[in-house]
């Protein structure tokens, strides 16, 4: 496996374990704009979510500057 596919991989699964993690977040305190932490911990991960899938999809991405003959001949 490259480095990129591992750094993707650690990427995708992240939000999952931080989300599956129950017990880290099962807490009313600290308040942020008077909702509980349980609240806004989970809404905050769906942006980072967002970066990671985008982060995990330009390590994968192929290669643009490839034309199709190139590819063909790899």
């Amino acid at each position: 496996m490259t480095f990129s596919r591992i750094a993707a991989a650690v990427l995708l699964i992240a939000p999952f374990v931080a989300m599956l993690w129950v017990s880290s977040y099962a807490r009313t305190g600290p308040d942020l704009g008077g909702a509980p932490f349980f609240y806004w911990y989970q809404l905050l991960w769906i942006p980072i979510t967002a970066a990671s899938i985008l982060g995990a999809y330009l390590l994968l991405r192929p290669d643009k500057k490839k034309t199709p003959k190139n590819r063909e001949r790899q």
